[in-house]
């Protein structure tokens, strides 16, 4: 019986083409041959064309990706784009002080002159992509099979070099179905991007990590920015006679609203799925890896929580940090909630099955049974590489800090020589004051309490730091006098200290600075993961890699039919497809497919930091000043649907039949959050901040009316 339900899951899973949730993040080039029809019956009232050409204008035109790993649309034809708060959080916080709070208020750009510069941040455009599969793998496949990486290399170096020539584009190809095909991407890359409006945080962070991941939501996710050329309208790097962008699209933004069933698109650039990996793996992931990340990441952030709650000020230090480290944490723990309530493991092994029925006599018939050898090798490096990240990345940042002055003591010597010293030490000055600006000694102490016995008494002994053991030994496993006593004597614990290292340094202080505490913490931790961990981690997830090169192969040739094989996110260009609708997260529930400012007001606590609001904002809903982006006697706010995203979706247009803008994707739900290793077309939906609520708060809340008058609007 058991074994009859389960295949009927595997059927559920792998088998449902209906016309409602539809799997998959699809190649734009590739609709035309492999999506068209079914987008078409499920609604969709324009072509393949009109949302992938290369001698034409078309959608794709409006979708850039903003910054390293969020997407954003264009909305105007002077270069306005659109993403989320969240994405744009690092950019608005650094412009954050106590005298202007723009995290806490909210910021408008009354005119372009008033648009803030943002060093660093970019918008990059898809030109066009490419299958060069042929190119890249000619000659590069030995006869064993494996693959000639360095024919490979050359190879793509070649393609990547032609596709360029003469051009000021730039060119990456990268692998899809682990290596058996090739894309090269062609991209524009502008550099002079500034910030034009974000709500407050009450509004785009509105219920903050207690709703981020779930449904119901309420979140106003989206901020303002606008990308600059020069007069030629092509990429330059910031400069006060830049001009705003004229782009070769931008998406009419549609006030009709959406309705239960409509056909909705997500256009964007969805950072990573693993939907092919074998069940070994997958349990590596769910029992191994996900609870270290998610026990460290809970001691972090209970003390970041903390501090942040206590003062403004610390708020707004850790305010970008505390949002990085949350997300992936709660998005762990629904990841494995829902690979457990799915069966994952055991639905994976079905899978497997049927694959090694299938491939008896082959060459392939082996391969299962390397790949339970392989991850039994590369658990041991794959754990200590996540307590190592967990302690660099999540824990405190003094570690990170410090290493900066191990590399630059490294090369002290040759900078010297080189007649670099001095610009260098200018350098680590400017540094210095960009990073204490976000510091706070007494947070950073407590973190380094609260995670340091979870890496030292969880990570094997081999592998770990002969410092930092010796280090606890030596007080005893006393950890907060080790703390303490790093804290007390290190200079890189205060601004004042490394700057009066930096203005006295000569040779004799340089040396002396080895013996810092902090210094040596982080040489001895970067040193040990490097030497220990590093190199053995990648020698053996290439060979998993490998593996999954064959593996990926064989599944399409011989399990042709199981399933529609689209390639696993890349942060490569990509449309979903789906439709609007509700879904039951568990037995007895069943949950609504949009949310409306009531909702807003039900969830109101004032002075409450996740769920407070402004009397302005009050008073507009108390007098239901909606405008015209009312629906009905209420204003919409959020709406699900059924399109496959993941990270990197973040700020991505969705779209309705017509290819109008009608909502900014910012989340899933807590029940979808497996669909990055198992989709689930009846539980996994997306997020959308509807343009009605945008748009609302653009022009009724903030009065910023100029912003949505550069707008196409649409019924």
């Amino acid at each position: 019986m058991r074994i009859r339900l389960l295949l009927t899951l595997v059927g559920a899973l792998f088998f449902n083409f209906t016309l409602h949730a539809v799997e998959g993040m699809w190649l734009p080039l590739l609709l035309k041959e492999l999506n068209e029809k079914e987008m078409k019956a499920m609604g969709m009232r324009i072509s393949a064309d009109d949302l992938y050409a290369i001698n034409q204008t078309s959608l794709k035109d409006a979708v850039f990706i903003f910054g390293g790993g969020c997407t954003s649309e264009m909305i105007s034809d002077q270069g306005l784009i659109l993403t989320n708060h969240h994405c744009g959080y690092g950019q608005i916080q650094s412009h954050s002080s106590l005298q202007n709070d723009y995290l806490k208020y909210g910021f408008w750009a009354k005119t372009k002159e008033d648009e803030l510069p943002n060093k660093g941040l970019t918008a990059t455009r898809i030109v066009r992509m490419e299958n060069v599969t042929e190119m890249v793998l000619d000659g590069a496949i030995r006869q064993d099979g494996s693959v000639n990486q360095q024919v490979l290399d050359a190879n793509i170096k070649r393609v990547v070099a032609q596709s360029v020539s003469g051009t000021h584009y730039e060119a990456s190809v990268k692998p899809f179905y682990y290596g058996n095909e090739y894309y090269l991407f062609v991209t524009e890359t502008f550099k002079d991007v500034r910030l034009v409006g974000t709500p407050p945080s009450f509004i785009g962070k509105f219920g903050g990590d207690t709703d981020n991941w779930m449904w119901p939501r309420h979140t106003g996710d989206f901020a303002l920015f606008r990308i600059y050329a020069d007069a030629n309208n092509k990429p330059a790097e910031y400069a006060s006679s830049n001009r705003p962008y004229k782009p070769l699209h931008h998406f009419p933004v549609s006030i009709k609203g959406v309705q239960e069933n409509d056909f909705t698109l997500v256009y964007g650039f969805p950072g990573r799925t693993q939907q092919y990996l074998p069940s070994p793996m997958v349990s590596l992931t769910m029992n191994d890896l996900n609870p270290i990340r998610i026990k460290i990441r809970s001691k972090a952030l209970q003390v970041i929580d903390e501090a942040m709650a206590s003062a403004d000020e610390l708020r707004i230090k850790y305010a970008a940090k505390q949002s990085r480290i949350s997300n992936a944490y709660k998005k762990w723990i629904g990841e494995n909630r829902g690979l457990k309530k799915l069966d994952a493991l055991t639905v994976k092994k079905l899978i497997e099955d049927q694959f090694s029925q299938k491939v008896k006599g082959s060459s392939y018939e082996p391969l299962l049974s390397q790949f339970d050898e392989w991850v039994a090798t590369f658990r041991y490096y794959a754990l200590a590489n996540d307590y190592y990240n967990e302690l660099i990345f999540s824990g405190p940042e003094i570690i990170r800090y410090a290493y900066n002055y191990v590399k630059f003591m490294k090369n002290y010597d040759d900078l010297k020589a080189k007649g670099e010293l001095d610009k260098t030490i200018e350098s680590l000055r400017t540094g210095a004051e960009g990073y204490f600006k976000n510091y706070d000694m007494i947070t950073d102490k407590k973190i380094m309490m609260a995670v340091l016995p979870l890496f030292i008494e969880g990570i094997d002994k081999s592998m770990g730091p002969d410092y930092m053991f010796d280090e606890i030994i030596r007080f005893k496993n006393n950890y907060d006098a080790f703390v303490n006593n790093l804290f007390s004597i290190s200079i890189f614990s205060s601004k004042e200290k490394v700057l009066s290292f930096l203005n006295t340094i000569n040779d004799k202080s340089a040396l002396k600075i080895k013996s810092d505490p902090a210094y040596r913490m982080a040489e001895s931790i970067y040193t040990s993961y490097f030497n220990k961990v590093s190199d053995k981690y990648d020698e053996t997830n290439q060979r998993i890699q490998n593996g999954m090169f064959h593996y990926m192969k064989a599944l399409r040739q011989f399990l042709p039919d199981i399933r529609k094989y689209y390639p696993d996110a890349n942060s490569t260009l990509r449309v979903s497809y789906g439709r609007v609708e509700g879904y039951s997260p568990q037995d007895g529930t069943w949950y609504h497919w949009q949310t409306t400012i009531d909702g807003i007001m039900a969830k109101y606590v004032p002075d409450d930091t996740e769920f407070d609001l402004d009397q302005r904002y009050i008073s507009l809903y108390q007098q239901r000043q909606f405008g015209r982006y009312a629906s009905g006697q209420s204003l919409p706010v959020a709406f699900i649907a059924s399109n496959h995203t993941t990270g990197g979706n973040s700020g991505s247009p969705v779209l309705n039949a017509h290819g109008h803008l009608i909502g900014i994707n910012f989340d899933r739900t807590w029940e979808s959050t497996m669909s990055d290793i198992m989709y689930d077309p009846e539980r996994c939906r997306n997020i959308s901040c509807d343009m009605r609520y945008v748009l609302w708060v653009i022009d009724v809340y903030a009065g910023a009316s100029h912003l949505v008058n550069e707008m196409t609007i649409v019924q």
